[in-house]
């Protein structure tokens, strides 16, 4: 198995070369014949592309890749993918919320149970995590809520920024949103392919606040929504 990590970057320069480091000296199982980290800057208004950049120079796996103006999340995610060689792409946040410690369970379940989707959890027992906004975490439940019940699947954490994802499954998917209902559509169209294709994973949380560079706004929120509503209740493909 290949594994592709790809990181989309947008202005965490006081961050993302920690988390390259974790994600270069994670064990990674046997089963892993090589790895590869596709970083996209999603032109970052900070110097993030300049450390990522001289960061690779010295690390063989990094590529670096920058769009011209800002997309989002999904955006980026897809450009990453785009330019990976990879049987499975794991999604990387460059903020310091989730821990590459959690890398290798995902792929062990993924290898495990056979299946082509594998979703952290921030809800699942098994890990202490600090706690945090109650109102973010009512919003998630919600928005996990309406999406297990449109695709019909029991999920816990439906905005967990941690997805792994098989590269045939990924194959059969048009995917459009280019910020942050890109989660959604990522998990709504994934299961439409075929329902038991998933098992969550449960995963470390360091949440952030806006002061130290929360990039989820409350019209996010309306976003995520809209996403839900047009792929899960409408059916767009």
């Amino acid at each position: 198995m290949k594994l592709s990590i790809i990181v989309p970057l947008f202005n965490e320069a006081d961050s993302v070369i920690e988390i390259l480091n974790k994600v270069v000296n994670v064990s990674y199982p046997s089963f892993i014949e090589s790895i590869e980290i596709v970083v996209v800057d999603d032109c970052s208004t900070d110097n993030s592309f300049k450390v990522v950049s001289e960061y690779s120079g010295s690390q063989p796996r990094v590529k670096v890749f920058q769009h011209d103006v800002n997309r989002g999340k999904g955006a980026a995610v897809r450009t990453g993918i785009s330019n990976s060689k990879g049987d499975v792409f794991l999604i990387q946040d460059a903020d310091s919320e989730l821990s590459p410690n959690d890398i290798p369970s995902m792929l062990e379940a993924m290898h495990q149970i056979g299946v082509e989707f594998v979703n952290g959890s921030r809800y699942l027992p098994g890990i202490s995590r600090p706690l945090y906004s109650y109102k973010r975490y009512l919003a998630n439940k919600f928005f996990t809520f309406l999406t297990s019940v449109v695709i019909n699947v029991r999920l816990t954490d439906m905005a967990c920024g941690y997805k792994l994802i098989h590269k045939n499954l990924y194959q059969k998917l048009s995917l459009f949103e280019n910020r942050f209902g890109f989660e959604a559509e990522l998990l709504i169209k994934a299961l439409r392919v075929k329902k038991n294709n998933i098992t969550e994973v449960p995963v470390q949380y360091f949440p952030r606040n806006r002061g130290e560079g929360k990039k989820l706004r409350s019209m996010d929120g309306a976003r995520i929504l809209l996403t839900i509503f047009k792929y899960g209740l409408l059916k767009l493909k």
